[in-house]
């Protein structure tokens, strides 16, 4: 396939239809969205609190790159391609650990943990080291959380973070430590899995714990999102009378919602849970220390996409934060990472059984779900199939998908 051949196909894209197999199973539309659509968005794909001493860091691998994040002097956190700027080595080979300074283990060449040259032996005397840092990727920090940017020339951050500035603000996740976190490979295109993610269609056969939790009137009308699904007039009453309760209480109440052909496919909103929930537990009960600005327990729930490929679910005591990283064609590394209160206490403050039980459950099943979809996908009798009513967010976000797309291929 050429990109002439690919803008036919994307032009050939029936609205309100799922996408045609090549957008799952092709290898050079996977390497076009990883370059085009990934490496541009602005992705989360951290926490402060796992690299807490100075000299700790971690790699983010992703397609052929590999970055390293470490914390350095004065509490700065660096972001550095792990490529050695002699001849192109890894520098760091262990997933994390801590470095007082990074030194290649092909020929000795060492940088200070701000990407600086320290040393290169036996190199001619007109080198220079200051041409020589190592190369930066983008980085910043939010209320805690780490994001980084693979283009050469990212959109503004502050930009991208405004619209849902608020909601995560409330939470104070800049004074969160994590609790736990999990991968969940899955073999399935990030596409499938993303679909997976944006439609609650297939809540109510797959997922008991999610809908022991949520409403089932907010799953039709708000489950993979506000306008996500059809209106709900039981569940708007009851949106509006939570909201005039939580705005009393001094609690944020709201939604963001982004038009479809936005830079970025960015939403958030705060709900309520299901009705004598206070929070994403098995019995419903708090579970740990309250988190941010919240006074008491409201019985809400927070709901932010910064990106496609990152979901911040937030309760009041704890928050559940996704990463979804392409891996390859048919493969997609799943994150899950559950914070608290910093200075809660596993067994006394919470239960990270009780804490970890929905979301994990619920993505143990949807495992399946996209494993079992991407098998079907490769049928050579697979057509596109029309979307439901509950299905608004993967026409959203194929809309979003494809013009971007396109638009690379300019």
């Amino acid at each position: 396939m050429n990109n002439v051949d690919l803008k036919n196909l994307i032009k050939k894209q029936k609205k309100n239809y799922s996408l045609d197999q090549s957008f799952y199973t092709d290898d050079y539309i996977f390497q076009l969205d990883l370059k085009n659509i990934f490496f541009k968005q602005w992705v989360f794909v951290g926490h402060i609190s796992r690299i807490p001493n100075y000299g700790d860091y971690f790699l983010f691998n992703i397609g052929k790159e590999s970055i390293i994040i470490i914390r350095g002097n004065n509490n700065s956190i660096y972001a550095h391609y792990n490529v050695c700027r002699h001849r192109g080595s890894h520098i760091c080979l262990e997933e994390e650990g801590n470095k007082k300074l990074l030194i290649c283990p092909y020929h000795a060449w060492s940088y200070n943990l701000d990407g600086s040259i320290k040393s290169a032996r036996m190199m001619e005397e007109n080198f220079n080291k200051t041409e020589w840092s190592l190369n930066k990727c983008n980085i910043r920090i939010f209320e805690g959380l780490i994001f980084i940017n693979l283009s050469d020339n990212p959109n503004n951050f502050d930009d991208f973070i405004s619209p849902t500035k608020k909601f995560i603000e409330f939470h104070g996740l800049a004074d969160a430590k994590i609790a736990h976190r999990q991968f969940y490979p899955t073999d399935g295109n990030w596409k499938l899995t993303l679909d997976n993610f944006h439609e609650c269609y297939h809540c109510q056969p797959a997922h008991p714990e999610y809908c022991a939790v949520h409403d089932s009137e907010y799953i039709i009308a708000y489950g993979a999102g506000s306008n996500t699904g059809p209106t709900s007039k039981k569940f708007e009453k009851m949106l509006n009378e939570w909201n005039a309760k939580v705005e009393k209480m001094g609690h944020l109440t709201g939604e963001y919602v982004e038009s479809e052909f936005n830079d970025y496919s960015r939403s958030a909103e705060r709900t309520p849970l299901r009705e004598g929930k206070y929070t994403e537990t098995k019995s419903g009960k708090p579970i740990a220390k309250l988190m941010g600005k919240f006074k008491d327990y409201d019985c809400g729930y927070t709901s932010v996409g910064t990106s496609p490929f990152n979901s911040l679910l937030m309760c009041n005591d704890f928050a559940t934060l996704f990463t979804f990283i392409p891996v390859s064609t048919k493969h997609t590394k799943v994150e899950l990472m559950w914070l608290v209160h910093k200075d809660a206490e596993e067994g006394k403050d919470y239960s990270l059984d009780e804490m970890i039980w929905m979301w994990d459950a619920t993505t143990i099943a949807d495992k399946k779900i996209i494993e079992d979809n991407q098998r079907g996908v490769l049928s050579k009798e697979y057509r596109p199939g029309p979307l439901s009513k509950m299905e608004k967010g993967l026409e959203k976000f194929k809309s979003w998908y494809l013009k971007h797309l396109d638009l690379s291929l300019s």
